[in-house]
């Protein structure tokens, strides 16, 4: 996990919970399969099994690793296009580079999130670095699909790089949970992210035997997933393990409990559901099939953009 130090540690204290609010419970709890993605690198398809119409307004998420590299094993993508929504890459351990043919581009580490609006079309490329791929070492992140409402699915590309220390800090009033808000509001405290679809993405570290009841949006869908450790989730304590996707019921709390003595880390997300219709092609994500078909009309005719001369390459030792 990243590091937390005094420098860093400016926390906001979640309020205490409130006795007439109402805690979401528990609809589904599905285990993610494991895949690989881009070149190789080992994924976890953590919505894989669920209804889409529970997942709105997100498409895909995969946790990349957790995995311990060999030299010269570390794996990325190469240059691919994107049509009609946003990805959100969360390092928790490892580097990433990443550059996009609208100018975008950075590294992502420890702790750092990247947010690409692909809009109306964008190349773009994540690869670990060269020192990373020579070295070996531990590999652990997020990416995830964020839909776009029709109205702006052809809206102009956008980067956004936050670094780790750039996150809302908040702590559960005994101490037991630290949540870093990446974008979104918890409990009148907002995130660093821009989105266009309302969404919320923290990431919740509870200490051995910590409980979190956290306010969470009425209109939003409400969904976790569970990094590292286990507990229980929701009034009627569902248990809960590594690699497992919870979707929750309707409310306005959150109640995430780590029965056991490690700690458990867990993403919550959720948002305001576009209801409309959604047609994917690969990496086009779109309203209708014929969308589809143009999105890869203009890929071909490379109205999607060009990778740059200098661009980023991946690091291959042959």
């Amino acid at each position: 996990m990243p590091a937390i130090t005094a420098d860093t540690l400016h926390l906001t204290k979640l309020p205490a919970e409130d006795p007439a609010s109402r805690g979401r419970s528990v609809v589904s709890v599905t285990t993610a399969p494991s895949g690989h993605e881009g070149e190789g690198f080992p994924v976890h398809r953590a919505f894989a099994g669920v209804d889409q119409r529970l997942l709105d307004p997100f498409i895909h998420m995969d946790e990349m690793g957790a995995v311990e590299y060999a030299p010269y094993e570390p794996k990325g993508t190469d240059w691919h296009p994107h049509r009609g929504f946003e990805t959100v890459t969360y390092m928790i351990d490892g580097t990433f580079q990443h550059q996009d043919s609208h100018g975008g581009g950075g590294t992502i580490e420890n702790g750092a999130t990247q947010w690409m609006t692909a809009g109306s079309g964008i190349l773009h490329i994540e690869t670990p670095p060269e020192q990373l791929v020579v070295s070996g070492g531990l590999f652990h992140g997020i990416q995830l699909w964020v839909n776009l409402p029709a109205k702006d699915k052809m809206i102009s590309p956008a980067y956004q790089n936050l670094e780790g220390e750039q996150v809302t800090l908040l702590s559960s009033p005994d101490g037991g949970a630290l949540v870093r808000l990446i974008a979104g509001d918890i409990a009148g405290n907002a995130g660093p992210g821009s989105t266009h679809t309302p969404i919320t993405v923290a990431h919740v570290t509870l200490a051995g035997g910590a409980r979190l009841v956290t306010p969470w949006n009425p209109a939003f869908n409400a969904l976790a997933y569970v990094l590292e450790g286990s507990g229980t989730v929701g009034a009627e304590r569902r248990p809960i393990d590594a690699g497992q996707i919870v979707v929750f019921g309707a409310g306005d709390t959150i109640t995430v409990t780590n029965s056991g003595k490690a700690a458990l880390e867990v993403l919550l997300l959720g948002g305001q559901p576009i209801r409309e219709p959604v047609a994917q092609y690969g990496p086009f994500v779109m309203n209708h099939r014929q969308e589809l078909v143009q999105a890869v009309d203009d890929f071909n005719a490379g109205r999607l953009g060009t990778v740059p001369a200098n661009g980023l390459r991946p690091y291959r030792a042959n």
